[in-house]
This record gives structure tokens, C-alpha cells and sequence, in this order.
């Protein structure tokens, strides 16, 4: 079943958005213009009502890595690939926002940009967003993996990135894949350890954040900087 199939007793989706915008539509709605197909009994806008309910909202279901969605009925490799780029494209379009505009000024969207990279992952990722004298985002990268601790996140290699790419600043990120967004104490003891670090090169800790799938905590909005 396709979306040309779909009842006119309203508009489809498609030309629903064509003439009165996306932001009309429903989440369903928008992902079967996408999907542009249903399955046998399911047309687009049910399939993509099904999807957002197995996997507990749009977050989940765009956040799913390749294996889990090409195993469900319905959606393919197409199906699969534009849903991945869609979320690749989300996080790029962040990403500008962050180079173009200060990241200071702009908080929540720094928050959004790591939890799109971070939120969906099942292991401890720690990324480094390294900023400019103007507190533009100059690069992102991994700089630890696995359980966080000062083991594992090495000053002298964030320092070593951090005047390669001569960065007046850095933000901190890392996900919690339980869900739970307190700060350890471990978590705490790194971003002293790194802060007083990177004082010494004249690089300013600005923040760490705590990510989780429904959003991230700043250690510094709650004076733990």
C-alpha cells in the first residue's frame, strides 16, 4: 500500500505539507512520506505509527543502528539508508549551527548535538567538542571509550588535540547508556583533573555533559565546574 492509495477523505500527507507545511503533520505522517510504502494490511502512515511505538518514540527509532532496522518487516535496505542519513543530517546541520554561532550563547543546541551523537549509543563514548578564541566549534572528536575514568581520558592527548587544532576552549561530553544522569564521582574527579590540565596550556573547560537518550545534564549549570 502507498501513499497514492491512501483515502481522500483528507488530504495525503504530501500534499497536505505542500500546502500548509510540514509542521502540520503528524510524526507517522511525515515518516510515511519517507517510507513512502507500506506492508500488506499496513499503509505508509500505520507503518510509521508502528515504528515510532516499537521504538518508544522518533529519538529511538532514528538513533537505531542499521542491523536492528533492516530486521524489521517493512523496511529494507532503501528504507533503512534513509532513515541512517536522516539522522546523519540532523546531527551535521547541528553541527553548522555550532561552527556558525557561539556556543556559549547556544546551550541547549550544544546539548541537542551531543545527544545526537551520543544518546543511542550502548556503550560509554567520551567526546571533546574543541572551540575556537570565539567559542565556535572548531572539531568534535572521540577521545575515550568504555567505562569513564581519569585512566581512560588522557590530558596529555586532549591537551595534544586541543593546540593542534588551536583551540581556546573544549567542552566535555559522555553518554550514560543506563539512563541515569547523575554524575559519578569518577566523573567528577576527571573533570577536575582535566580542567586543571588544560588550564595550564591556557585551554578553558567549559563544561562537561552527562548524555543520556532523553537529553544531557551540564556540570556546569550545576556549579560542578
Amino acid at each position: 500500500m502507498t501513499l497514492h492509495t491512501i483515502p481522500l477523505k483528507a488530504e495525503r500527507p504530501r500534499e497536505r505539507l505542500l500546502a500548509h507545511g510540514a509542521h502540520v503533520l503528524t510524526s507517522p505522517e511525515l515518516l510515511a512520506i519517507i517510507l513512502r510504502t507500506g506492508i500488506k494490511g499496513c499503509d505508509a502512515v500505520s507503518l510509521g505509527h508502528r515504528l515510532i511505538e516499537q521504538f518508544n518514540g522518533l529519538r529511538g527509532l532514528l538513533s537505531a543502528d542499521p542491523e536492528t532496522l533492516m530486521g524489521i518487516k517493512g523496511l529494507g535496505m532503501a528504507k533503512t539508508c534513509e532513515l541512517l542519513a536522516i539522522n546523519e543530517l540532523n546531527r551535521r546541520a547541528l553541527e553548522e549551527d555550532l561552527k556558525s554561532g557561539q556556543a556559549l550563547n547556544q546551550p541547549q543546541r550544544v546539548k541537542h548535538y551531543c545527544t545526537a551523537k551520543l544518546g543511542h549509543l550502548r556503550v560509554e563514548h567520551c567526546l571533546a567538542l574543541y572551540l575556537d578564541s570565539q567559542f565556535r566549534l572548531i572539531t568534535t572528536e572521540e577521545v575515550a571509550r568504555g567505562t569513564l575514568t581519569q585512566a581512560s581520558v588522557y590530558p596529555r592527548e586532549v591537551i595534544k588535540s586541543g593546540l593542534k587544532h588551536h583551540a581556546a576552549a573544549l567542552i566535555l561530553a559522555h553518554n550514560h547508556p543506563s539512563g541515569v544522569a547523575e554524575p559519578s564521582e569518577a566523573d567528577l574527579a576527571l573533570t577536575r583533573h582535566l580542567k586543571h590540565a588544560l588550564a595550564l596550556v591556557d585551554i578553558r573547560l567549559l563544561d562537561h555533559l552527562i548524555v543520556t537518550p532523553s537529553g544531557a545534564v551540564s556540570l556546569a549549570e550545576r556549579g560542578q565546574i
